[in-house]
């Protein structure tokens, strides 16, 4: 089984997806062919569109190249990359999952789509808090704004809530998002989508 999710940044995605991984899903997100790819961390894949010039995976260049390996061979290439890379795993859960064509390639091996929202506030101070390397450039609410907005335009992202199976609005506590998460985990492996 397959399990992809959508959301902006800080969200809750990687959150959702740890707690699929404490429920036995192999967990991998959608940056980390692209990131594997710039860093050249190459074992963990059977086969790569290309092998760009080795250089630090900054938020820009992971979406410099990210759009560069869709144009070049199909949107749906990173989750091509993200399953082959835990192509050893009977359940895999796909953090950052990013445009209809990556949805679609999840829907047509049988997957799931759980889309996580929260208010820009919200999803601000989750970022400050994670401090991720990948968000460095940004130091202020505007510049959270800024990268919000221009990944909404480049992605979409809000239009993507339509075609998600799940939707969760992420602005509780941890325990509440993790109730939701294994009612949805229940669902799935029930069968009853």
């Amino acid at each position: 089984m397959i399990v992809g999710i959508v959301g902006k940044i800080a969200a809750g995605k990687t959150t959702v997806a740890k707690f699929f991984e404490e429920k036995g899903f192999c967990r991998v997100s959608c940056s980390d062919p692209l990131i594997d790819l710039l860093t050249h961390n190459l074992n963990d894949y059977s086969w790569l569109p290309e092998v760009p010039e080795k250089g630090e995976p900054t938020r820009d260049r992971l979406i410099e190249y990210g759009k560069h390996l869709k144009e070049t061979y199909g949107e749906d290439i990173l989750i091509r990359l993200a399953i082959d890379k835990r192509r050893h795993c009977k359940n895999i859960v796909i953090d950052g999952v990013r445009s209809k064509g990556e949805i679609d390639a999840i829907k047509k091996r049988g997957g799931a789509i759980i889309y996580i929202e929260a208010r820009p506030e919200i999803r601000y101070e989750r970022l400050k808090k994670r401090s991720a390397g990948k968000d460095k450039v940004i130091k202020s609410f505007e510049d959270f704004l800024d990268a919000d907005k221009a990944e909404e335009e480049l992605y979409h992202t809000s239009m993507l809530k339509d075609l998600a199976d799940f939707l969760i609005v992420n602005e509780g506590t941890l325990e509440d998002l993790k109730k939701r998460v294994k009612t949805i985990i229940t669902s799935l492996t029930s069968g009853k989508i």
